[in-house]
């Protein structure tokens, strides 16, 4: 059998490498799209069976619960925190997560916990409940089947926090965080139960919607104009100087509720913007100097204190959006898979700042002359030894 002539086995060779790194180009530039992809539930929101309803009489469904809840002495901290959590749940095969979740409840407890609830440690008791949240997959996308997960994720929101109240709150002054998907679920719970009742209101020492937008001509409080003030909303979604796809998604892509609680665009509306370096909502430049301490706290011990970086990162808000300068050190830039990358960082820029902003605005909130501060349950005659507050469940 006569045999193939080297220029012929050469131009095979040469194709077949061309073709993979056709290949491998394809995959380079349209990777997002092909992740993206694996992780859409592919069917339609409407036909889809969501996981079991959490129970949040149970302490299963929470991810940070006081030891004892309903009890609390003078010893403990002066504030309750309710905080809802970012996204941690990649999907894949469902629209929403369940809470029992074993890869989101090691993302909330190796990075949300320490870099984002930990700033409030230290200011409050910590009330989070674990919910059924739209996946990641829903953040990607613009599709009607996104909005209707996020809608669902709200009423566990809700369902938890009326837990709360009707059960722990006893009349404690509390402060509301939520981080991205939080945040943007916590607005439409500011608007819905607390705005609405002011004997909740006058409770409430402050709301922080970290990473979240929040159209400037309706936030469901009145913002935040001075630091030490009171019952406000503090409210930013950030960018690194010199991002103009980020700023863009965040101008162009996010979604907001509407006056009948339903989800839309933003279309162009300037987002509310809180410069956690200044402590207001405000257009004036922040220098480094301001920063009180920048942390990694991913995968620190629940209570522990992260060491601080201050003078990290100067801020600004312009057009809406926190322009904030590029950190130098390592530990303050994104790691992880493609997932991870697209979560919030595990780190906090604005840990100490976000950490004595609080303290500052429930302090103002309790020595108020109005303020009627509740009696703990338990007397200190008894001589109770405070209870272990900073519990991870």
């Amino acid at each position: 059998m006569a045999q193939r002539p080297k220029g012929f086995k050469r131009l095979v060779t040469a194709a077949a490498l061309g073709l993979v790194a056709l290949v491998v180009t394809a995959a380079f530039w349209w990777r997002d799209d092909i992740a993206s992809n694996a992780l859409d539930p592919k069917v339609p929101f409407q036909t889809y069976r969501p996981p079991a309803a959490p129970d949040y009489t149970q302490r299963a469904a929470w991810a940070l619960l006081p030891a004892k809840p309903e009890v609390w002495t003078t010893a403990d901290p002066p504030a309750d925190i309710f905080f809802v959590g970012p996204t941690s749940y990649d999907g894949g095969g469902d629209w929403v997560s369940p809470i029992d979740d074993v890869p989101s409840d090691k993302f909330f407890r190796r990075v949300v916990a320490p870099n984002y609830a930990g700033p409030f440690l230290r200011v409050g008791r910590l009330f989070a409940p674990r919910y059924r949240q739209a996946s990641l997959y829903t953040l990607l996308t613009l599709r009607e089947d996104a909005r209707d997960a996020r809608r669902f994720a709200y009423a566990d929101v809700l369902a938890a926090f009326r837990e709360y109240m009707a059960a722990d709150n006893k009349g404690r002054p509390f402060v509301i965080v939520g981080v991205e998907q939080g945040g943007t679920l916590a607005s439409r719970l500011i608007a819905d139960e607390i705005a609405r009742d002011p004997a909740v209101r006058a409770r409430l020492a402050a709301a922080y919607l970290i990473e979240t937008v929040v159209p400037a001509d309706a936030p469901p409080l009145t913002p935040c104009a001075r630091p030490n003030e009171p019952g406000c909303l503090a409210a930013w979604a950030s960018a690194f100087e010199h991002d103009i796809e980020r700023v863009q998604a965040l101008k162009d892509r996010s979604l907001v509720w509407d006056a009948n609680g339903e989800l839309e665009n933003i279309s162009g509306r300037a987002p509310l913007c809180f410069n956690p370096l200044l402590g207001a909502t405000t257009n004036a430049a922040a220098p480094a100097k301001l920063n009180q301490g920048a942390a990694n706290a991913t995968g620190l011990e629940w209570g522990a204190r992260p060491a601080f970086l201050t003078r990290q990162v100067s801020a600004k808000c312009e057009e809406g959006i926190l322009r904030v300068s590029r950190p130098k050190p390592k530990m303050l830039k994104s790691a992880g898979s493609w997932a991870d990358r697209r979560k919030v960082p595990g780190y906090n820029l604005f840990y100490g700042d976000l950490e004595a902003d609080a303290k500052g605005r429930v302090v103002a909130l309790t020595s108020s002359p109005g303020f009627a501060r509740p009696a703990p349950p338990i007397t200190e005659v008894r001589a109770v030894k405070p209870h272990p507050v900073h519990r991870i469940n």
